[in-house]
């Protein structure tokens, strides 16, 4: 799609709640942004896609171009992409479904959007299929009306998707341990893009919110607390050796298949381990200095009540 014609249907998207014209007039279209594999900048594409429940299903098609398009290149460096349907905007994990089950996927899209079909005989590459899954309202979530309440909602996340990560994981262990033995199929030599996807959007995301404490929150607490100086440099010295660790797993997850499963399951336990320990100590020492501190923050001269 031409560069100038694109931001033509981004734009009309945009002003209409996702509503497109022309040659779009009865498409069922996305805005999908993704992060630049190497520029680290943000790019968004128009995708056609079809619902699967709460599930978008896309194609990297490229019209059957032989090689996979730079949105879908994108999404295996930076898995956390960003959804605009409809009038809605929303932020989800990217994930290229394997096997038999893009298999599965494919002939669902094909059911809706023949046209993929055609695509996938122009090419002999294997058409990925993307998983992209709408998060759903959490209606047990407590309110977020301070600063602290923020940082525990953004710790009850990394928790959150460290488990998934450490379930998935176990449970690819678990298949490969009961196709051991007997003339069943071979245990798989790799963990698959799903827990890649995931681990790489978590530790992404990590590093985030660490190089955010560290340039900002850290310095602003300090000014007002000095006596807890040594508490900020315990912080500051588990944030670096939580990155060493990180950077371990980003080694093992360079591959779209992370090829050394065993070491990579010792690196997570290892991640585990420090991380818990760190958000537990941080929420010791800093949520009763910011229980006091609204959130959001208020706009620069804004007058409270």
């Amino acid at each position: 799609m031409h560069q100038t014609f694109q931001q033509s249907v981004i734009d009309a998207f945009r002003a209409n709640a996702g509503t497109v014209g022309g040659p779009f007039e009865s498409t069922d279209l996305i805005l999908l942004t993704t992060t630049g594999a190497r520029s680290g900048k943000p790019h968004t594409t128009p995708l056609g896609y079809v619902r699967d429940g709460r599930r978008l299903l896309v194609v990297a098609s490229g019209l059957g171009a032989p090689l996979h398009p730079d949105w879908y290149r994108n999404l295996l460096a930076h898995p956390a992409v960003r959804v605009e349907l409809g009038g809605g905007t929303y932020d989800c994990l990217a994930v290229p479904a394997e096997g038999a089950r893009r298999d599965e996927l494919f002939a669902r899209v094909v059911a809706e959007a023949p046209g993929y079909a055609d695509h996938q005989e122009a090419t002999d590459r294997v058409l990925p299929v993307v998983v992209l899954e709408l998060p759903g309202p959490d209606p047990a979530a407590p309110p977020v009306r301070s600063l602290a309440d923020k940082l525990v909602e953004v710790h009850t996340w990394l928790r959150g998707q460290l488990r998934h990560v450490h379930d998935e994981t176990e449970a690819h262990f678990a298949a490969r341990a009961g196709r051991t033995g007997g003339g069943g199929e071979p245990p798989s030599p790799g963990l698959g893009l799903q827990i890649r996807q995931r681990c790489l959007a978590f530790c992404q995301a990590l590093e985030f919110h660490h190089t955010a404490e560290d340039g900002h929150m850290f310095p602003a607490m300090e000014d007002h607390h000095p006596h807890l100086r040594d508490v900020f440099d315990r912080l500051r010295h588990e944030h670096r050796a939580i990155g060493a660790v990180q950077s371990a797993l980003a080694a093992l997850l360079a591959d779209a298949a992370v090829a050394e499963p065993d070491r990579f399951r010792s690196e997570l336990a290892r991640m585990t381990d420090k991380l818990t320990a760190h958000l537990d100590y941080e929420e010791e020492h800093l949520l009763p200095l910011l229980a006091e501190v609204p959130w959001p923050p208020a706009a620069p001269g804004a007058r409270t009540a």
